[in-house]
């Protein structure tokens, strides 16, 4: 294992109506003035932005609205809502949606604070300084309520890149399992699926001895597999939300990550097909992961075969490529039964794509023609991953 640093200093108010706490927690944490930020009109339409007013009105917090997050946040939203920030004396920001409104709602705090252009830190430069931020959350899947972490998709060139710091771990994050029943199937499945990626890009390490958050990142994978199925079939069934809900934090806040190199080469490969095709970030990792792990996975057999054996119940007959290749079919037959898409098609992807989407992964953004994580890639090995999806 690996020396590591962990700080995760997040206050979690779990449960039924806990929406209804959101200005008595901005005032715990030192919030005078706050922006709401959020997406669509299904907010607005099920009535929680009104709870979370309603609560803040309550404890005394003054407060702006900023609405129109898109899925694959943008960054023209992003310097809207520094400017309104600044304008306004904002102190602190409430995010009330899923992984894309907190995204934008952290690089908000980030660039409000910051001199520079905010596209700095999606750039390479790490976040050390931000307001505040509290979450509402209504959908599991990214873990963004409990990450340090942010992705943006700059609008200059469609660059969808990612940031981190701890400055940017939300102060706060309600989490009721209840605001998620109303999703749809769909929605539903590519939560799950980007919860069971952000566990993958972890188990894909080249560190050895980490026996422990192995276990854990088994166990939380088991579990989505248990529960992916049944949430689909009975999409207001609270104690399956509430177990996808936590497994959706638990993925992503990196208590499964210390200690081990870490891979995010399918995050890299997928975020691409996100934001060229526009697709829902989880379909897109349906479509990446199995294809990326069927060419990699020669790599280290005695990992993929672990997995193989503990997470999806293949017999370990000794012969470990062919474990792992049933593993990655179970796999794909999992995606298949919640609802996701196997194949680039399906995301309207063609072949005639693919230079493109590699050199965009490879080279956009100033990158130096490779990725890196448990494999280095080049260009033209990402274009073989790129055609694994066809």
């Amino acid at each position: 294992m690996d020396n590591f640093k962990f700080y995760s200093p997040t206050y979690f108010a779990f449960g039924k109506g806990e929406e209804n706490n959101t200005g008595e927690l901005v005032k715990r944490f030192g919030g005078k003035k706050a922006l709401i930020h959020y997406g669509g009109g299904s907010a607005v339409k099920s009535g929680l932005i009104g709870r979370v007013k309603d609560s803040l009105e309550k404890a005394g917090i003054a407060y702006e609205e900023l609405g129109g997050v898109k899925p694959n946040p943008r960054s023209g939203l992003v310097y809207e809502g520094i400017d309104l920030c600044r304008k306004e004396g904002i102190d602190f920001i409430v995010a009330v949606g899923g992984g894309s409104v907190i995204d934008s709602a952290k690089a908000i705090a980030a660039g409000t604070v910051y001199d520079g252009d905010f596209w700095d830190f999606y750039s390479g430069k790490r976040i050390e300084k931000a307001l505040p931020v509290g979450t509402v959350l209504t959908i599991a899947a990214a873990g963004s309520e409990g990450s340090g972490d942010s992705v943006i998709t700059n609008e200059n060139g469609m660059f969808k890149r990612g940031a981190s710091g701890d400055a940017i771990r939300p102060a706060f994050s309600i989490l009721n399992p209840e605001l998620t029943t109303t999703l749809p199937a769909y929605q539903t499945a590519c939560g799950i699926t980007d919860i069971m990626a952000h566990l993958m890009e972890r188990y894909l390490t080249n560190t050895k001895d980490v026996v422990t958050t192995d276990r854990m990142i088994e166990g939380l994978m088991l579990a989505m597999i248990e529960e992916g199925p049944k949430v689909i079939k009975n999409l207001t069934d609270y104690d399956t939300r509430a177990n996808i809900m936590w497994a959706g934090m638990m993925a992503h806040n990196n208590s499964c990550g210390v200690g081990r190199s870490q891979d995010w080469n399918s995050h890299n490969i997928e975020h691409e097909l996100s934001t060229y095709y526009d697709c829902a970030h989880g379909a897109g990792l349906a479509v990446t992961f199995p294809a990326y792990l069927s060419y990699v996975y020669k790599h280290d057999l005695d990992r993929l075969s672990q997995w193989a054996v503990r997470v999806w119940g293949v017999e370990d007959n000794g012969d470990k490529e062919a474990m792992i290749l049933e593993a990655i079919e179970r796999y794909k037959a999992f995606l298949k039964e919640i609802g996701m898409p196997l194949t680039l098609s399906e995301l309207g992807g063609k072949e005639e794509d693919i230079d493109t989407l590699a050199r965009m992964a490879c080279r956009g953004d100033g990158r130096d023609g490779n990725l890196y994580g448990f494999v280095k890639l080049s260009e033209d090995e990402v274009k073989d991953v790129y055609r694994k999806m066809l």
